[in-house]
């Protein structure tokens, strides 16, 4: 039977700061250093307190599931709204702690049903969107897909940058500096490079976007 004591508030400073232990820890040791006491050190709190905030460990879990899917569609949206959506889109593929973020929640929900349906449902919608995005985004080029499926993209584009940045977490280059070479000179096509991808909001239109010369 679920309990019915009181937790304290969603909005409260002291979850959020229970939280940002939280990520610290799974980014920098992996979900399985995520415990009680070790949160509650990480954020200088009493270890009790995380179960005030949070009933058991998988609602923390689920927690950052949640604020972590909805940061990622604020990244994704601040991307399109950029002069040069594609790069920003692949910065934010290739953001290493968002794909070490991905892979640790991944690794721990083979062993917790509860958060693996969350997971999945949270990243099936935004492969959708990003999906919807992409495809947006090329019209706006004018590029062709030919016979490549939509709902291909996102997971070309996730495949990716998984790899680039799982093996480049373990030392594994070969390969990397060409694949990344590629897809700067296929963005190249479209947007002009820069020293690195804005991911800000721009008063213009997505409407107004027009293929470069030549592209």
């Amino acid at each position: 039977m679920r309990s019915t004591r009181r937790l304290g508030a969603e909005d409260s400073a002291t979850r959020d700061a229970l939280l940002d232990a939280a990520l610290q820890l799974l980014l920098e040791e992996g979900y399985a250093s995520v415990t009680s006491r070790k949160v509650a050190g990480r954020a200088g709190l009493k270890p009790q307190l995380v179960h005030y905030y949070f009933r058991t460990m998988d609602e923390l879990f689920l927690a950052l599931v949640r604020r972590g899917s909805a940061l990622g569609l604020e990244r994704q949206a601040r991307a399109l709204e950029s002069e040069t959506p594609l790069r920003a889109l692949w910065a934010v593929a290739t953001d290493p702690a968002g794909t070490t973020f991905t892979t640790e929640l991944f690794a721990l929900a083979n062993h917790r049903k509860a958060i693996r349906a969350e997971l999945a449902a949270h990243a099936d919608e935004f492969r959708k969107l990003q999906r919807d995005a992409l495809v947006e985004v090329l019209a706006s080029y004018e590029v062709d897909l030919g016979d490549i499926p939509p709902a291909v993209l996102p997971v070309l584009v996730t495949g990716l940058s998984q790899i680039l940045v799982l093996e480049d977490a373990l030392g594994l280059s070969t390969g990397h500096a060409e694949l990344r070479e590629l897809v700067e000179g296929w963005i190249a096509r479209y947007e002009p490079a820069s020293e690195a991808a804005p991911i800000e909001r721009r008063p213009r239109a997505r409407a107004s976007r027009t293929a470069r010369p030549g592209a």
